[in-house]
C-alpha cells in the first residue's frame, strides 16, 4: 500500500525503504506496547483474551506488503520477548513464542498479500483480516498438534486459547479492516493530489 502510493508519486527507492522501515518499526512497537496496556487494564489473562499484539501486525501486514509484512509478524513477538524478559516479565512467555512467531507471520503476509487488492476494493480489507485469521489460528493448532509430543504447549491448551481468543477475533474482524481501509482511503487521495 504504502510503496505503492510512495511509487505513484515518483519517490525514489532509498525513500521508499526509509518509509517503510520506519513503518515497520512502528508496527513492532505498537506490538510490543498494547500488550502492555492491555494486561494492566484486563490482567494476566488479557492478552490470551483480546489478542493485542495482532491487530497492529495484520494492519502493518497490510499496509507494508507480503514481505515486510512478514518480516513484521515474525519479529514483533521476538522483539516483544527480548524487551520484556530484560524487564522481567517475558511476553509472550517462551513457551508460546515459536507459536506466535508463526501465527503472526502467517497474520501479516496474508494480510500483507492482499494489500494491492485492498487500494482498488476497500472490502477486499474485510476478506483479508479473515483470512489472515483463519490461517493464523489454523497455523497455531497445527503446529500445536505437531510438535504436542516434544511441547509442553499440547494442542488441547492451544485449541482453549483459541477459543479463550475469541472476543479478540470478533473484535479485530471489525476493527482491523475498518482501519485498513481508512489508510487505503488517506493513500489513495495523497495520490490524487
Amino acid at each position: 500500500m504504502i510503496e505503492r502510493a510512495m511509487k505513484r508519486s515518483g519517490a525514489s527507492a532509498a525513500k521508499i525503504t526509509t518509509v517503510k522501515s520506519a513503518v515497520a518499526l512502528s508496527v513492532i512497537l505498537a506490538a510490543l506496547i498494547l500488550p502492555q496496556i492491555v494486561h494492566a487494564a484486563a490482567g494476566a489473562s488479557g492478552g490470551a483474551e483480546w489478542l493485542p499484539m495482532y491487530i497492529p501486525v495484520i494492519i502493518g501486514g497490510a499496509v507494508l506488503g507480503f514481505k515486510w509484512g512478514l518480516a513484521v509478524g515474525v519479529l514483533s513477538p521476538i522483539v516483544s520477548y527480548l524487551i520484556t524478559s530484560a524487564a522481567g516479565a517475558p511476553m509472550p512467555a517462551l513457551l508460546r513464542l515459536p507459536y506466535m512467531i508463526v501465527e503472526l507471520g502467517i497474520f501479516a503476509a496474508v494480510s500483507g498479500a492482499f494489500s494491492a487488492a485492498v487500494v482498488k476494493r476497500k472490502s477486499l480489507a474485510f476478506v483479508a483480516v479473515a483470512l489472515a485469521f483463519v490461517l493464523g489460528r489454523g497455523a497455531f493448532l497445527l503446529t500445536a498438534y505437531m510438535f504436542e509430543s516434544v511441547s509442553a504447549l499440547s494442542f488441547g491448551m492451544a485449541f482453549s486459547q483459541v477459543k479463550s481468543g475469541l472476543h479478540g477475533v470478533i473484535l479485530q474482524l471489525f476493527l482491523a479492516p475498518a482501519v485498513i481501509a481508512l489508510i487505503a482511503s488517506a493513500l489513495s487521495s495523497e495520490k490524487a493530489r
